[in-house]
């Protein structure tokens, strides 16, 4: 929370989005479980973030009375629907923003549990942890796939990770701000390792599940969602920690040259040098790899100081356009938000 919020003792607006593609059917249902008052919170919103539904998606939101509804012309995945939603809300005012997926899975009296650590000042980022080893309508292949990607995605953050992909998630107006989603498949890997590399809090609580109402539209088969887990967690990570992730290869490399080198030094000095040029000739390939390899790691940091360098101007930037659509929305006074997108 702001300071000057505190100071000035404003209202605590909670704006609880849910990014949606054709959930006509159980929207309905995640609406009415979502709380309208909360201790500690003066206004609660509703945000519907549909993502190029063919269903009557928009509709019903609106007959539901959600409060805004953003509606995007084409289907662009989880992602961009999320981002999108965060971007609304921060427009629409939200002081913290709760995530939550609209087939029902999460249960909606759990929202204050996520609210509550940042209402505390103990939290950037709230995540709600759905107990994933002991999920019933998980499969014990897909259990075991989730405590394990957790595990990865732990080590990469470098915060711990119960439940990496849960999308139960509560943050304040500062961390969304800084938050930069790049990845077109899903948010939720992608923004912890964010949230670790920047340091913001993470605080984890467990939440309930609901009986699973269809099967999950993002995960296709196990192939693939680990596939594409993977090649997330190590774009990511070799992005925000590069010198790591290069010092260690290119030392690696160059260790193993050093010890082809000595090999062939000591069969030279021996005088067994004869048919132990093929260490030789490893050694040095390993040698300039692996000195290369570090050379790429310093630019690749140097990258990232530029990126970091960007995000802050990014983050100014947004600020200030917040600062300014509020000045405006105040002469407006407000009103429901329903745009196309």
């Amino acid at each position: 929370m702001s300071s000057a919020r505190l100071g000035e003792s404003l209202p605590m607006k909670l704006i609880i989005q849910i990014p949606c593609y054709n959930e006509e059917t159980t929207l309905p249902q995640t609406v009415r479980d979502l709380p309208h008052a909360l201790p500690g919170v003066d206004v609660i919103e509703y945000l519907v973030v549909d993502d190029g539904s063919t269903d009557r998606t928009a509709e019903v939101a609106r007959e539901l009375g959600v409060h805004h509804v953003i509606r995007l012309k084409q289907n662009r995945g989880l992602a961009t629907a999320f981002v999108t939603g965060l971007e609304a809300a921060l427009q629409a005012g939200a002081d913290v923003i709760v995530n939550t997926d609209a087939d029902n899975q999460y249960q909606g009296a759990d929202v204050g549990l996520l609210v509550q650590p940042i209402l505390d000042e103990r939290a950037d980022i709230v995540v709600g942890d759905r107990g994933v080893g002991a999920l019933a309508h998980f499969s014990p292949l897909k259990r075991l796939l989730q405590r394990g990607g957790s595990w990865v995605v732990e080590r990469a953050a470098g915060i711990a990770i119960p439940d990496a992909t849960s999308g139960f998630r509560a943050f304040t107006r500062e961390a969304a701000l800084r938050l930069t989603v790049l990845s077109d498949y899903t948010y939720t890997l992608e923004t912890l390792i964010q949230a670790g590399a920047r340091r913001m809090s993470v605080v984890y609580v467990p939440v309930c599940t609901n009986p699973q109402t269809r099967q999950s539209r993002l995960i296709s088969s196990i192939p693939s969602f680990l596939a594409l887990s993977v090649v997330t967690i190590v774009r990511f990570y070799i992005m925000y920690r590069p010198m790591r992730v290069f010092t260690v290869l290119g030392g690696t490399l160059l260790v193993g040259g050093m010890v082809l080198g000595a090999r062939f030094l000591y069969y030279y000095l021996a005088g067994h040098e004869a048919g132990k040029v093929q260490s030789l000739i490893l050694a040095s390939i390993l040698t300039i790899v692996g000195f290369q390899t570090c050379l790429i790691g310093l630019v690749a940091d140097l990258v990232r100081l530029n990126r970091k360098m960007l995000e802050e101007t990014l983050y100014r930037v947004r600020r200030m356009e917040l600062q300014e659509a509020g000045g405006k929305r105040r002469e407006a006074g407000g009103g429901r938000q329903e745009d196309d997108c």
